[in-house]
C-alpha cells in the first residue's frame, strides 16, 4: 500500500550550487565590483552625502562623516553573512550605490539579495534596473533555485522595486525584528528557477536599446513585462 502521506517532488540531479565569492559582473550600462573599503569608501560616501534618507529603512546609516561610513564598510566587508558589491554607473563614470547577497544557502539553493542602497544619481535609472538583473542572473546560472528579496513592509518604494523585477510576493512578517527601536514588519518576495527563463527574457527586451526612444523614454515598462511570470502580486501595490 502506497504512503498517504504528501511529499514534495524529488529535485532531480541537485547539487548545491557555489557560494559567491570575488565576483565581477560588467552589464552594458553598469559594473559590479567586490566592495573594498579602501577603494570605495570615500566615492560612495560623497554620492550619499546629503542624502540621509537612503539609510531611512536600513539597519545602520546615516553616517555622520566619512570616516564613520569607512569604519562600517570595513566591518561589514570582513562578515562571512555578506557579499557586498559597490555599483560604478558606466555612463555618469561614477560609484553610484552598493548591494550584496546576504541569507547565502547553498544547501537549501536560496540566496537573498539585500541591503541594497543607490544615491538619488543612480536610483530609478536603467543601470539601477541592470545592476539588480545581473546579481540574479549570476544567481540562477549558478544553480541557485530560490531568490529572496525582503524589506520593510513601509518601505513602498522597495515593495514596488521588487515586483517591477519579477518577484512573486510572498506575504508579511509581523513584528519580525526591531531596528533603530522600531519594530519592522517584514515583506517577502521570491522568484524560483522555473521562473527564471521568462524573466530572464523579459530583462533582456527591457534593456535592449529598442525599447527606448530617442530621448531616453522605455516603451515597454518592465512591470509589465514581468507581471505575468510573478505568481503572485502586493495587495499593497494594486495593479501595478
Amino acid at each position: 500500500m502506497s504512503d498517504p502521506r504528501p511529499l514534495g517532488p524529488v529535485v532531480e540531479g541537485w547539487t548545491p550550487p557555489p557560494a559567491p565569492a570575488d565576483l565581477h559582473m560588467q552589464g552594458t550600462h553598469v559594473r559590479l565590483e567586490p566592495l573594498d573599503a579602501e577603494a570605495h569608501a570615500a566615492l560612495l560616501y560623497s554620492a550619499f552625502d546629503g542624502h540621509d534618507d537612503v539609510w531611512d529603512y536600513m539597519p545602520t546609516g546615516p553616517f555622520a562623516s566619512s570616516a564613520q561610513f569607512h569604519r562600517w564598510m570595513r566591518e561589514i566587508t570582513a562578515s562571512p553573512d555578506y557579499v557586498f558589491f559597490a555599483i560604478y554607473d558606466i555612463a555618469r563614470e561614477a560609484y553610484g550605490g552598493l548591494a550584496s547577497f546576504l541569507r547565502i544557502k547553498p544547501q537549501a539553493g536560496s540566496i537573498e539579495v539585500g541591503y541594497i542602497a543607490m544615491a538619488p544619481q543612480l536610483q530609478r535609472t536603467v543601470a539601477a534596473t541592470e545592476a539588480m538583473y545581473l546579481m540574479m542572473a549570476w544567481a540562477f546560472q549558478a544553480g541557485y533555485r530560490r531568490y529572496e528579496w525582503k524589506c520593510d513592509a513601509l518601505n513602498m518604494p522597495s515593495r514596488r522595486a521588487a515586483q517591477r523585477l519579477g518577484l512573486s510576493y510572498e506575504g508579511i512578517f509581523r513584528q519580525a525584528v526591531v531596528v533603530k527601536g522600531r519594530n519592522r514588519d517584514t515583506a517577502w518576495f521570491a522568484a524560483i528557477d522555473a521562473e527564471w527563463p521568462a524573466l530572464d527574457e523579459a530583462f533582456r527586451l527591457w534593456l535592449d536599446a529598442s525599447n527606448f526612444d530617442s530621448t531616453g523614454q522605455q516603451k515597454s515598462s518592465l512591470s509589465d513585462l514581468t507581471r505575468l511570470v510573478r505568481a503572485s502580486g502586493d495587495p499593497a501595490l494594486g495593479q501595478e
